[in-house]
């Protein structure tokens, strides 16, 4: 913990800029992908949802929308301690992702024009909304005395590649699932202005917009290559990116409780509500949902927030590191089985869910 008296200290790579958080399972992914396979993609079956969206990206909503005003002209020095060094982990985080999908949807942009111009360009103006939220983002860090050298990042990250249909499914599910993520915090702190501590939060709603386009983007996609969607493979494929989704933000999150609790939230309450409203979203298109209502969801979760709690306690701890190792097994081998777990709960059928609640 922080002591609350002192401001947090960053390592920097030169003065302002900070180095960026080291990479684990838990941090967001740069990824690529078979940009030749993405080239021969065929989207006749559902071009009209298609360019109806290429319609809705070209008219750039939000273009006059991430501009600063007055309130942020201030000093933030009281924002301190613990709550500073949460906040700009959660800038930088934020800032990473948003620069990650920037960078895959400007490179996609460039390989497929002259081969599909209407891919091309609704990567193409989905890569502009991005570099904005990123820009947005890392000069809100610059409040806080520090920045992210964004092509340092562009070149330093490990890139995971990703056939195309799996970059749609975690791509889709990354900005449907920010979608509520930003449209919870923002009511939240609308109906709560006294927790709003720092004014991007005002800027949330139409920011979850974007992503709320961009996953639709997705959607439209994936529905016009049915083999995507519609066998075997794509339901355990499916179980797998939404659990992958769901849990990442849970471990994350619940680890970052305070940062959520500065603003008013329960951290665990507020990543039930976007996990429940992303999984029925989702289930517009894959064909299948997770049982996350069932309460053995949470409990499995539970037990990985609590070997991750011992993990670190043990990275921190003086224990020689070969040593370590010994110790970190167990609990690696109980998130292994955790999340076996939550991935052999019987899944919810998309359609006959959708048919249910109706």
């Amino acid at each position: 913990m922080v002591d609350s008296l002192k401001k947090p200290s960053f390592e920097e790579m030169r003065p302002g800029v900070k180095i960026p958080a080291k990479e684990t399972l838990l941090t967001p992914r740069f990824y690529t992908t078979d940009f030749d396979e993405m080239e021969k993609m065929d989207i006749s079956v559902n071009e009209d949802e298609l360019r109806a969206i290429l319609e809705e990206f070209r008219a750039d909503y939000n273009r006059h929308h991430f501009v600063r005003d007055a309130e942020f002209e201030q000093s933030w020095e009281h924002i301190d301690g613990e709550t500073r060094q949460l906040f700009v982990e959660f800038l930088e985080r934020s800032c990473t992702a948003e620069f990650s999908g920037f960078l895959l949807y400007k490179e996609l942009g460039r390989r497929l024009k002259g081969k599909s111009p209407v891919l091309a360009e609704c990567f193409n103006l989905m890569s502009r909304d991005e570099a904005r939220h990123a820009g947005f983002l890392n000069k809100a860090m610059s409040d806080f005395n520090l920045s992210l050298d964004l092509g340092f990042l562009t070149k330093s990250r490990k890139y995971t590649f990703f056939k195309p249909k799996f970059i749609f499914y975690a791509t889709y599910l990354s900005e449907k699932i920010g979608y509520w993520r930003y449209i919870t915090i923002y009511r939240h702190l609308e109906a709560h202005p006294e927790d709003r501590i720092y004014p991007i939060f005002r800027f949330f709603e139409n920011w979850c917009q974007d992503e709320n386009r961009h996953g639709d983007f997705f959607d439209a996609i994936m529905k016009s290559q049915p083999q995507m969607l519609n066998d075997w493979k794509a339901r355990l494929w499916c179980r797998f990116f939404l659990l992958s989704v769901f849990a990442t933000m849970y471990l994350n999150d619940i680890q970052r409780k305070d940062f959520y609790a500065a603003i008013g939230l329960d951290a665990r309450e507020y990543d039930i509500h976007v996990i429940e409203k992303t999984n029925e979203t989702a289930g517009r298109v894959f064909p299948v949902m997770l049982d996350v209502k069932n309460p053995k969801f949470y409990q499995f979760l539970d037990t990985c927030v609590k070997n991750n709690d011992k993990l670190r306690a043990i990275v921190n701890s003086k224990t020689p590191k070969f040593l370590q190792l010994f110790q970190k097994l167990p609990l690696y081998i109980s998130n292994g089985v955790q999340f076996l777990k939550l991935y052999f709960m019987k899944p919810l059928d998309a359609k006959a869910y959708e048919g249910s609640v109706r």
